[in-house]
């Protein structure tokens, strides 16, 4: 790995008293859900080391978005956070270990892993390549489970205290390796639940269902709001909060769940 595939770049200090460390993976565009649960943790008091990586979003239909690490760090910021924003190639083996070592230079030991990261490709059964269902499953379920194992490893807060939440999909059709790999992960996080256990830490995945973050057509956001009860799309913020609320305290007691957050979708 070079040092441009796992770069570290120090937005602020934290000149407060100690506050808990969330890495949040995938924070690479303000309008993303990853970006708000950045920031809604910062809100809530805690630090944050988050991950992007602008390849992957130079090459999707939106993409990048030119100085995002810092608008995302300074929003963060702006609630008393200190910020650490890593470039990280998560299809590299070496990364997991390489980010939680940046994340923690600069702060404490992480106390909750949020995996908002994603390889996310329209294909389907006949025409998805195996190099894009390779990258898929590197993407979304090798790099959660070395991510949640780097995680383990090196954990040793107060039993109770340390949290583990995936961000999922149950969308499969023209969608293969998003959904199978997505499927992985899911399966990979809430073992954390019961392997993890004598840590005393909870692990739960979440299903945002359908969110607009720019890449929906306005045929597909028609179709989603005409398939959601309260007729709206979920928004990032709504993720937010609920991962906040997990991450809380009072998050504590749920463990080892796959939960709905999608406004009924279906």
């Amino acid at each position: 790995m070079t040092p441009d595939q796992c770069r570290p770049v120090f937005l602020q200090d934290s000149t407060r008293d100690s506050r808990p460390l969330a890495l949040v993976t995938g924070v690479g565009r303000s309008a993303g859900i990853g970006a708000a649960i950045a920031t809604q943790l910062a809100a809530s008091g805690w630090d944050i080391a988050f991950t992007y990586w602008t390849p992957y979003d130079a090459r999707m239909a939106w993409g990048a978005q030119e100085g995002a690490a810092d608008t995302i760090g300074a929003a963060i910021a702006a609630h008393g956070a200190a910020v650490v924003a890593i470039e990280a190639d998560l299809t590299d083996v070496d990364s997991p270990a390489r980010i939680f070592d940046d994340a923690e230079s600069r702060s404490t030991d992480v106390t909750a892993l949020v995996m908002c990261h994603c390889e996310s490709v329209d294909s389907g059964l006949l025409d998805t390549t195996v190099e894009s269902f390779d990258r898929h499953f590197a993407v979304n379920a090798r790099a959660t489970w070395l991510l949640i194992r780097e995680y383990g490893r090196r954990f040793r807060g107060a039993p109770g205290s340390g949290r583990i939440i995936g961000l999922t999909s149950d969308h499969t059709v023209q969608n293969l390796p998003y959904g199978a790999s997505k499927g992985a992960m899911d399966r990979i996080t809430l073992a954390a639940a019961h392997e993890l256990a004598h840590l005393g830490v909870s692990a739960n995945v979440v299903n945002p269902g359908p969110v607009d973050t720019g890449w929906m057509s306005d045929r597909t956001r028609t179709d989603c709001v005409d398939h959601t009860p309260l007729a709206r799309l979920g928004t990032p913020q709504d993720t937010a909060h609920l991962v906040d609320f997990l991450c809380s305290p009072q998050g504590q007691w749920i463990n080892g769940q796959l939960l709905m957050s999608n406004g009924g979708f279906g």
